[in-house]
């Protein structure tokens, strides 16, 4: 009944016999089948081209190559206990080091009776290139003016809240939370396996504040994948394979104290009026976006990776890339050569009632989609605020989106093998 989402090689199969083979003759020597109550009991270890290094300098899952499919979850602490916190912590960093290898978030009990560890959605699957990132919101230091654990001196200045931008809709519900984890795989199952398994292990000190699946398109070429809206996503991110530019604008320095190699994520879940979109005419979705639809180049241009000739006219004197077309708005030229790294995902979460806010202003039951923007920084101040206030007040695009989720959180540096995420936050407490 095991299944696969690749074809297993002939050792793997044979070792997959011969385990299930004996734990079916433990079962019938025990009197029972309680035994295999235990998932992943007969599961073969993935092969190391599908497994991501939890442990590294950096958290995996910013410059991780991205994977198919997201699930990013906030939640609320619910203990006025630091020593919970750390415990939490402790416990949410073996989980990952053991789920990114494949293993259960535990190790198994043994006990015939238990419920089955992992719950055994996660049997016989690949590891799919899992991550899991975590991060910190402004509630870890301070919440309604309380000081819980006596963090608060050591916010970093970087770490603000975000500002209320030009027509955003936000629900409070959807937004905010003061522990975040990111789970990407490429298999939606792994991911949101990997979720449950660290929301229950927070049982009793965090609960979940809310949550947002996601996918991306992978183009079999490696070429940029596309937004729902039909463009390529991302072209314009600085290059992961530039460590002077990655180092320029999405690791925190020396000025972040605990916060160093480190970086800050700002996610916010922008629905799309894909109904109002795909009715408006190609050269008009070009002009909103300033780029072609086939190939992404820019107007006027004809490679994708060309860089934007923001000063080009055409032969009555107008720019070429309109003054409010979104790759000119959220560029650095528009924004003082500020960069983030985008590793958005899609969404899709069926149908709702929606009232449109730009003409032809319908109201009724459309389609709940659109992008889960995720963007990774340096420093949020100098990154995604100065640039969402040029596209808030200027882009074109915003005829078709409405900002209705937001939130910020401080993604600690990675972990050496040995100790716990965050750990450096605690230091010396």
């Amino acid at each position: 009944m095991t299944q696969h989402n690749a074809p297993i090689n002939p050792a793997r199969r044979r070792f997959l016999l011969g385990t299930t083979q004996a734990a079916v003759a433990g079962a019938l020597l025990g009197g029972g089948l309680g035994v295999l109550s235990s998932p992943r009991a007969m599961a073969a270890t993935p092969p190391p081209l599908d497994l991501v290094p939890f442990d590294g300098a950096h958290q995996a899952g910013i410059l991780t190559p991205q994977q198919k499919h997201s699930y990013f979850a906030a939640f609320d602490l619910d203990t006025d206990k630091r020593a919970d916190v750390i415990a939490l912590l402790k416990r949410w960093t073996a989980a990952a080091r053991r789920l990114s290898r494949g293993q259960t978030a535990l190790p198994l009990s043994g006990k015939a009776d238990a419920a089955p560890e992992d719950g055994g959605d996660s049997i016989g699957l690949s590891t799919s290139k899992l991550t899991l990132t975590f991060g910190f919101g402004p509630g870890l230091f301070s919440k309604n003016g309380v000081d819980r654990y006596g963090l608060a001196s050591r916010r970093p200045e970087a770490f603000v809240d975000l500002p209320k931008f030009n027509g955003d809709q936000l629900v409070p519900e959807r937004s905010g939370g003061d522990l975040s984890v990111q789970a990407c795989a490429d298999d939606p199952q792994v991911a949101f396996h990997a979720v449950r398994q660290l929301a229950a292990l927070a049982q009793g000190v965090a609960s979940l504040r809310w949550a947002q699946p996601g996918f991306a398109s992978a183009p079999a070429d490696g070429s940029t994948g596309r937004n729902l809206m039909g463009f390529k996503d991302g072209t314009n991110n600085p290059s992961t394979k530039d460590p002077a530019l990655m180092k320029e604008f999405v690791w925190v320095g020396d000025e972040g104290g605990w916060m160093k190699n480190g970086s800050y994520v700002v996610v916010r879940r922008i629905r799309i009026a894909l109904e109002h979109w795909d009715r408006s005419e190609l050269g008009f979705q070009q002009e909103v976006v300033g780029r072609y639809k086939d190939n992404g180049a820019p107007l006027g241009q004809k490679d994708e990776f060309e860089p934007m000739k923001l000063d080009a006219s055409d032969a009555d004197g107008n720019p070429v890339i309109p003054d409010s077309a979104h790759s000119r708005v959220a560029s650095p030229q528009e924004n003082g050569g500020a960069r983030i790294l985008r590793r958005a995902y899609s969404f899709n979460d069926g149908a709702n009632f929606v009232a449109e806010r730009w003409p032809p202003w319908h109201q009724g039951i459309e389609y709940d989609a659109g992008l889960f923007f995720i963007a990774y920084q340096r420093d949020p101040r100098s990154g995604f605020i100065r640039i969402n206030k040029t596209v808030a007040a200027r882009d074109m695009m915003n005829q078709y989106t409405t900002h209705v989720a937001s939130a910020i959180f401080a993604c600690p540096p990675g972990t050496d093998g040995k100790g716990y995420i965050g750990e450096p936050l605690f230091a010396g407490l």
